[in-house]
């Protein structure tokens, strides 16, 4: 939860201990990361019966893809028909395409972090390839799998087509005790492969090995020593490849992507220069190989698959969210000051509406879901006047229930109805699961459960009905325990990363029956989370510059995204993670609260978050200054709605998200794979260099092949070249391609806006 993810360390003692123990720490990890993800490695063959009938390829046609198997060279390929030099997939020659295996994971989990190390047992990795045959459900690969025990396993491939674009696969073996599954593909030395969900730190995954299992993110993910102490603390430091959201999904510059629709932990395998690996927790797998000519017509195939976002009203998108805390008279004084100062304010999100608890952390919510009327004593006229204003009211909720019976005030206490109805997430002994969080423990509602899901819709509607809320920020959904039971009979460690999903699928029918408009906003997702989300978050970033956890991050966790179907995503402006350490201090700096604001001027929803620790951040309304700084970050929002309105009813026919990778607008142009957070285009016409270190005043900026027009100066560019342009806050680095009507009418937008003299 926003308010549960603070660490400090009080004392200088815990610090030197947490120093002394970072040798031993480090080496255990390393150790345990390489057992934990050895390759599996084996021979191909073509079985004594196979080889004595023929020895020339043998080909078969599923629709607009050819399946190929080479005995000779021992290669089975796939190649799309219409395309006959894009190869879809590919073994590599001799080298086994399927294999299995046993074993035991242990999952360590420490408040919705996880880390997951591997006991493989048993490893089946000496393929045959024995009999390959077509009926009308497909072309059937069948063969054994020779074991290390001296066992054999039968595995059977089947391959048919789903659509023109889309050739379907699944794979299972023979014997219940196996419980592994490996499929390894030939790639290029320089193949890019990009996607996984939401990603930090990179966009290209080539060379990296990228597990796929929802998790809290992590504090840090690698800023040192931070990243170690928040280990040692709490188990909460995060490695750069923790994501709220991944996916079992990537596409690469040759017109081929890959699609798991397994639900169990799977990980992906680049390190090899040659070769991809994938590993299931499962003896069955069933996935979906993906052609596009381009990554943009890859995205649309696979969001064509898994389902895409929904149009956004256009309120949600037509000014700044104010993200605010205190009741009525300091949500009164603040928005009265953005008024003054014309702040184009859409809605005020109020997340404290429940009212607030002190723990050992900090200040939190009570996680019971109802109006806190001591707490905003004039909601209702607070949401009047706002109203008049065109201004909407967004709250907050997640799907804990805790216990609220030492609050002051009372009211009714959802969690004691949950427990005693059996609506909630259970132990292996039938007893509810209760999650502690800092000073207080809290349950998780079962989705698999009809009646849990009616009953928390009823209570949930009724709340936002009462309060007049036009949304509600839709937190976590990463910590299903891996030992819970569920009402369905799933177990933990097979329907943690579906849990988002139906956290997502919950929120889309609360909404669906409050109105049109109503928005919802997650930051946990797995693969069919955009077809039931409104809208996404990039969770909690720390209030920092780096490329691990702070703004950099956000840049790359918003494009990486993008390619997985999350079209309409943002982060919280300013970041939300504040730390207090004896060893170093996170605190938001005004100069990184403008940088971040001029960076969201350029997604989908402009909103911003007072953090962990709203008195040791800087804050849109400081000053007036702080508040001017920010106006015109929102007036530039402002100024290119026009457009953002186009690509939101785009993305929705299309998948292609709002905010985009370089490569994805410029797929032929090799220095397009080079940018992670250094730039991004939003859709095809506006390209945005944003400044991300500190007392920085310039920009570098890549201009494709083109004319480029500077937004601030009109000066026109020729591309493809590097330039060096000022960027003082306020003028951040944005071109458009010359004669672009899109350009043209931001810059009359702006210039209406007062922002260009």
């Amino acid at each position: 939860m926003k308010q549960a993810r603070q660490i400090g360390c009080g004392c200088l003692t815990v610090t030197v201990i947490v120093l002394l123990v970072a040798i031993g720490y480090v080496v255990a990890v390393r150790v345990t990361d390489d057992y934990r993800i050895r390759p599996v490695e084996g021979q191909l063959v073509q079985s004594a019966s196979q080889r004595t009938q023929n020895t020339a390829p043998l080909k078969y046609v599923e629709g607009s893809f050819e399946i190929e198997w080479d005995p000779v060279a021992a290669i089975i390929r796939v190649t799309h028909l219409p395309d006959r030099e894009a190869i879809v997939w590919e073994s590599v020659p001799g080298v086994p395409f399927v294999a299995a295996g046993a074993g035991m994971a242990e999952f360590h989990e420490s408040r919705a972090h996880y880390r997951v190390t591997d006991h493989r047992t048993l490893l089946c990795g000496d393929q045959s390839v024995d009999r390959i045959s077509q009926a009308d459900t497909g072309t059937h690969v069948e063969g054994t799998l020779a074991c290390d025990d001296g066992t054999i396993a039968r595995y059977h491939l089947v391959l048919y087509e789903r659509s023109r674009n889309a050739l379907e696969f699944s794979l299972s073996v023979d014997r219940e005790d196996l419980n592994r599954l490996y499929l390894t593909s030939a790639t290029a030395l320089d193949e890019h492969v990009l996607g996984f969900g939401t990603q930090y730190t990179l966009l290209d995954m080539k060379g990296q090995y990228v597990p796929i299992f929802v998790s809290e993110q992590g504090i840090g993910r690698g800023i040192q020593p931070l990243t170690l102490g928040a280990d040692l603390q709490a188990g909460a430091g995060g490695t750069w490849s923790d994501s709220y959201a991944p996916v079992p999904y990537f596409l690469t510059d040759q017109k081929r992507g890959f699609l798991l629709w397994n639900d169990e932990y799977s990980a992906f395998d680049m390190r090899a220069d040659d070769r991809l690996q994938v590993t299931v927790y499962s003896n069955e797998v069933r996935g979906t190989l993906l052609y596009g000519e381009t990554p943009s017509e890859l995205v649309g195939v696979y969001t064509e698959l898994i389902g895409r976002m929904a149009p956004l009203p256009d309120w949600i998108t037509a000014g700044a969210i104010i993200g605010l805390q205190g009741g009525t008279e300091r949500v009164r004084d603040i928005y009265s000051r953005l008024r003054e100062h014309e702040v184009p304010v859409t809605a005020l999100w109020l997340q404290d509406w429940v009212g607030r608890r002190e723990t050992s952390f900090g200040s939190q919510l009570w996680w019971n879901w109802q109006l806190d009327t001591m707490h905003y004593p004039a909601w209702d006229s607070l949401s009047e006047e706002l109203a008049n204003d065109g201004v909407r009211l967004l709250i907050y909720v997640n799907p804990y229930l805790a216990d609220i019976s030492e609050k002051p005030g009372g009211g009714r206490n959802l969690y004691q109805e949950a427990v005693s109805k059996g609506y909630v997430v259970r132990r292996q002994d039938a007893s509810p699961y209760l999650l502690r969080n800092t000073d207080f423990s809290a349950a998780m509602i079962d989705f698999t459960n009809p009646e849990a899901s009616a009953w928390y819709r009823d209570v949930l509607s009724e709340q936002v009905r009462a309060t007049g809320a036009a949304g509600w920020m839709a937190d976590f959904g990463e910590g299903l325990p891996v030992d819970a039971v569920l009402f369905d009979g799933a177990s933990g460690d097979t329907a943690h990363n579906h849990y988002p999903v139906l956290w997502a699928q919950f929120n889309q029918e609360l909404a669906a029956g409050l109105g049109e408009e109503i928005v919802y906003f997650m930051r946990s997702g797995y693969r069919e989370s955009p077809t039931h989300t409104s809208l996404f978050w990039l969770g909690d970033q720390m209030v920092a510059w780096d490329a691990y956890d702070g703004i950099k991050s956000a840049v790359t966790g918003l494009l990486s995204s993008g390619l997985a179907g999350f079209a309409f995503n943002h982060s919280d402006i300013g970041g939300y993670t504040t730390i207090t350490n004896p060893i170093a201090n996170y605190y938001r700096t005004r100069e990184l609260l403008g940088r971040w604001s001029e960076l969201n001027a350029f997604t989908p929803v402009f909103r911003t978050h007072e953090g962990n620790r709203p008195d040791q951040n800087a804050q849109i309304y400081d000053d007036d200054q702080s508040i001017e700084q920010f106006a015109r970050a929102a007036r530039i929002h402002e100024a290119w709605g026009f457009y953002r309105s186009a690509l939101v009813s785009e993305a929705a026919a299309s998948g292609l998200p709002v905010v985009r990778p370089m490569m994805l607008v410029f797929p032929h142009d090799p220095a397009a794979y080079d940018f992670v957070f250094e730039q991004f285009m939003v859709g095809d016409e506006l390209l945005v260099a944003p400044v991300l270190d500190p007392d920085v005043d310039e920009a570098v900026v890549y201009l494709p092949e083109g004319s480029w027009v500077q937004v601030w100066t009109g000066i026109e560019y020729e591309g493809p070249q590097s330039i060096t342009i000022p960027a003082p806050m306020g003028y951040p680095a944005v071109f458009f391609r010359s004669g672009s009507e899109v350009g043209l009418r931001f810059v009359v937008n702006l210039r209406a806006a007062g922002l260009i003299d």
